[in-house]
């Protein structure tokens, strides 16, 4: 599932509201400065994984499902076919890699992920 910038904002906007946390109080508990949360929740920019990961458990998220949201990781629904909400079971990303991830600006992070979903499709044509 791929969400636009403007999507995934909404969506955390949304659950910060439904928390109910104000950008002031997300800011303080995630350590990431409310004008570049606020940026995100409009979609003026895109979360990296470093902030994905800071304001997950604030906002009462798993940190691999806030990644699904993202694009970061593959939703994998429970059972193979049932989707249940937003909510996902998710492979885990290799700690390393998400750490290593997390430390590269965005555009490279969406071009990792992009490479990464390409050679994910060229596998399941293969495979058939």
């Amino acid at each position: 599932m791929d969400y636009s910038n403007s999507d995934l904002g909404k969506i955390i906007k949304q659950q910060r509201i439904k928390v109910p946390l104000t950008l002031q109080e997300l800011a303080a508990e995630s350590s990431v400065s409310s004008s570049h949360l606020g940026r995100i929740e409009r979609g003026e920019r895109f979360p990296s994984a470093r902030i994905l990961r800071r304001i997950a458990k604030p906002l009462g998220f798993d940190e691999d499902e806030l990644f699904t949201l993202a694009g970061f990781l593959s939703p994998q629904a429970h059972g193979g076919v049932e989707e249940t909400g937003a909510r996902y079971t998710s492979r885990q990303l290799d700690p390393y890699v998400a750490r290593m991830l997390g430390e590269e600006p965005p555009e490279v992070q969406r071009a990792v992920i992009g490479i990464l979903s390409i050679l994910k499709n060229m596998a399941k044509g293969m495979a058939k």
